[in-house]
């Protein structure tokens, strides 16, 4: 049988291991220390934008963000529904309620109406406007932020960015993560790059920075014995880790231009299929990273649901994945409030997810589309 080809998988770029052993060298196997000083620096230096705070999960980095603006019990925050949980999660930590609100079809991400429809009803009915609001990045594509931030801007309601998926993505030719008031990453095993586990929270100044740092070290006091006047978290990133990230980040380039490369295969192929799409950058304002390749099938032309293709594909040993559950209607927001229609639980009923490694051979790339056909034929 083949190799499988699983989804979306690290691909190291040779220098991880050498500032790994550098740091054994140094006995530096603690939370902080040079190797984490120096990913923030080039993070910094890729993003255009210093104030970068390493974490230990793109989690965490939400959850930082949110408890700088000052989230907690009785607050609301806005959050996209199409999403991951770990997005909506962090806002449940704090004790406050989400208000989830629909996609738009283009990026399929936060729907600007949906947005100013959910501030609006929420100020009619609290007496308060949401504390955040959480827009994501979705598969890397680009959320529309000008229209988000202009809305936010006129209610005064803070942004957390969620651009876990989005290291490298561009929105008119600014890096995503850098467009809000609190920009997170995410480094987990099967992002652009990874530290293993881990996380990035890019703050608007100096001192909030600080703050952030403070906070993720348990938020002890600069005092000579262990002093705590505010609950803190144990959420700063390895040293360990934080080497692998700067090994991977002489890489990063690489990683998009490959899964860029993967993506216009996907699409230049399923261009010749009657009944398969491919998501496409709407506009030139748009450069997604396409950290997942990802189409929607027309249900009047072909005849397998995504997950019937998923189970197919699982079987000839290549993973596929289904598109995110929205958050409305997950059992565990059941109760939250939710604003918008119905397109992200459409993109939810037709998506599918691409392998998009950016290791993939193109060899590789074609097995995948030359098995979708043969599935969809049958």
């Amino acid at each position: 049988m083949n190799n499988r080809i699983l989804l979306s998988v690290a691909e190291m770029g040779g220098t991880e291991q050498e500032w790994i052993e550098k740091a054994f060298k140094d006995n530096w196997i603690v939370p902080l220390g040079p190797n984490v000083d120096e990913f923030e620096s080039r993070l910094e230096h890729f993003l255009g934008k210093g104030n970068v705070v390493a974490l230990s999960a793109g989690t965490a980095a939400i959850h930082l963000g949110l408890v700088m603006l000052g989230v907690g019990i009785g607050d609301e925050v806005i959050c996209q529904s199409f999403t991951f949980a770990a997005s909506a999660n962090p806002i449940k930590y704090q004790g406050a309620t989400p208000v989830f609100v629909d996609s738009e079809p283009e990026t399929w991400n936060m729907d600007p109406t949906a947005l100013e429809n959910a501030i609006i009803d929420r100020f009619n009915k609290t007496g308060k406007y949401p504390k955040a609001i959480i827009p994501v990045h979705l598969y890397g594509m680009p959320a529309k932020m000008d229209e988000i931030n202009a809305i936010a801007n006129k209610y005064s309601i803070p942004i957390v960015e969620d651009a876990a998926e989005a290291l490298g993505s561009e929105y008119k030719n600014r890096n995503c993560g850098t467009l809000g008031d609190y920009g997170a990453f995410s480094f987990n095993g099967n992002k652009i790059i990874t530290t293993s586990g881990g996380g990035a929270l890019i703050c608007p100044n100096e001192e909030s920075a600080s703050r952030v740092k403070f906070y993720a070290t348990q938020a002890r006091e600069n005092k000579p014995y262990y002093y705590h006047n505010v609950i803190g978290y144990n959420y700063r990133l390895s040293n360990i880790s934080a080497g692998i990230g700067c090994g991977q980040m002489e890489v990063l380039n690489h990683h998009i231009n490959r899964r860029r490369e993967i993506h216009k295969i996907y699409s230049d192929e399923f261009a010749k299929v009657d009944g398969i799409e491919v998501q496409q950058n709407p506009s030139n304002d748009f450069n997604s990273n396409f950290w997942l390749s990802t189409i929607l099938l027309d249900c009047n032309k072909i005849e397998k649901s995504p997950n019937e293709i998923r189970e197919s594909l699982n079987q000839l040993n290549i993973e596929t994945r289904l598109l995110w559950r929205p958050m409305h209607m997950q059992p565990v927001y059941e109760s939250a409030p939710y604003y918008g229609g119905n397109i992200a639980e459409k993109l939810f009923e037709r998506g599918l997810c691409l392998p998009s490694s950016s290791c993939l051979t193109d060899e590789e790339v074609y097995r995948v589309l030359n098995s979708i056909k043969q599935v969809i034929s049958k």
